[in-house]
């Protein structure tokens, strides 16, 4: 029997999807994840979130390029700094949020750091915005007043604050990556994780917290670094080579569906009738602006 070839830019085309896709998987258990910690609290969380992704990453990228990872983050130089201190904004906004919010909601805000980088990248960088992207903008602003329509005054309103401070996180990481001309994730990711170690260590001794955790929480945390995030970050840098932005924005749709029915299934966790009519809103905008054309540059990262 004679299979017909597969040629070397459709197989790439299927790798990247499949890449990019499990990657989406992967980030999308950061609700399930912070949800199976018992005591730790945000700072406990990400300083061993970050251990382990640091160490990760070190090794990742040492093998992947054969050059030591510190040598590369110093090569990316303030932008990279920048980068890396807006992605620590980011971590703790998202599990704050998560551990304050619904998962549905936080996964859900999550997702507008794209309308967020194109708007900063329009004020700092000066970069053209097309016009679909601003009705976009403006719909997904709607989506995101129907969701906190309900949650005014309580706990609710602080997690969906946080997750919006979050998605700024990354909005500000992505143009930060641009600015300094490199779309090369890794080495400002790995400098996050040593800014995110310096910091919650520090922070955690100056309010009296334990940097010791119970086995079961060091060990969900140090697993969310390797895999939630790290393997999460090298199947995105891999898959996204291969993909043009528009199909990204909208692989990157599994990721904020996923993350609400993992802990439904699992958890019982259900969504309120404003944050489901308002992500559905938010859905139409960011996949409206992604079938519209196609962007030049990838989305940001939206995975706390």
């Amino acid at each position: 029997m004679v299979l017909a070839s597969t040629s070397p830019d459709t197989a790439s085309h299927k790798s990247g999807v499949l890449f990019v896709f499990a990657a989406g998987v992967l980030w999308s258990t950061v609700g399930p994840g912070i949800r199976m910690i018992e005591d730790a609290t945000v700072w406990q969380i990400l300083l061993y979130r970050s251990v382990a992704m640091s160490l990760f990453l070190y090794a990742v990228i040492r093998i992947r390029s054969g050059e030591d990872p510190f040598v590369q983050a110093r090569r990316m130089g303030l932008p990279g700094v920048i980068a890396g201190l807006a992605l620590v904004a980011a971590y703790s906004g998202g599990i704050y949020a998560i551990q304050n919010t619904s998962v549905a909601n936080a996964m859900l805000l999550f997702a507008t750091a794209p309308f967020m980088a194109a708007i900063l990248g329009w004020l700092v960088l000066r970069e053209s915005v097309r016009p679909a992207t601003w009705i976009a903008i403006v719909l997904a602003i709607a989506g995101i007043a129907i969701m906190v329509a309900d949650k005014s005054g309580g706990v609710f309103l602080k997690g969906s604050l946080a997750a919006l401070g979050s998605a700024f996180g990354f909005a500000v990481f992505t143009v930060a990556l641009r600015w300094g001309r490199t779309g090369e994730m890794l080495p400002s990711v790995f400098l996050s994780g040593l800014f995110a170690i310096v910091i919650t260590a520090s922070i955690c001794l100056l309010t009296g917290l334990s940097l010791v955790l119970t086995p079961q929480d060091g060990a969900v945390a140090m697993g969310m670094g390797v895999f939630q995030v790290g393997a999460g970050l090298i199947l995105y840098t891999l898959g996204s080579r291969s993909l043009p932005a528009a199909e990204l924005t909208l692989l990157s749709l599994a990721e904020v569906l996923l993350g609400p029915l993992w802990v439904w299934l699992f958890l019982n966790e259900t969504a309120s009738q404003y944050t489901l009519i308002g992500g559905a809103v938010l859905l139409v905008a960011i996949a409206g602006n992604a079938m519209s054309g196609k962007r030049r540059k990838p989305p940001a990262i939206t995975a706390p």
